[in-house]
């Protein structure tokens, strides 16, 4: 197992329209690969959080690189995915016998953070 250092940058989404849930399988697919491979996962993903995910792991690769200047792309690795829970919207709909129920609007907080391998 490669040595790892510390976190070098992260990205984070808030309020992403869309459950924690659905957010963490994708996220478990890319975590620990190298930032070119994960890319290349989101890009193939079925699933449609995967587009915002590679939004965001281009924001974390942007942000390393604001930080340290030019950097090894190569040698970057996924360190940390993960998804919260946020918000739910609550709403409500009608159903039989002057009954409504409550149907639960989920978002999530989407955080990609990538280290450089040593």
């Amino acid at each position: 197992m490669e040595d790892i250092k510390k976190i070098e940058a992260y990205a984070k989404l808030n309020n992403h329209r869309g459950s924690a849930r659905k957010a963490r399988l994708v996220l478990d697919m890319i975590r620990g690969k190298s930032v070119n491979e994960a890319q290349k996962i989101l890009v193939f993903s079925t699933k449609r959080v995967s587009q915002d995910l590679v939004k965001l792991l281009n924001s974390a690769v942007a942000n390393v690189t604001q930080q340290n200047g030019k950097i090894e792309i190569d040698n970057m690795i996924v360190n940390q995915a993960y998804a919260d829970e946020g918000r739910t919207m609550k709403r409500f709909r009608p159903r039989a016998q002057g009954r409504a129920t409550v149907i639960r609007k989920r978002s999530c907080h989407i955080t990609i953070g990538i280290a450089e391998k040593e």
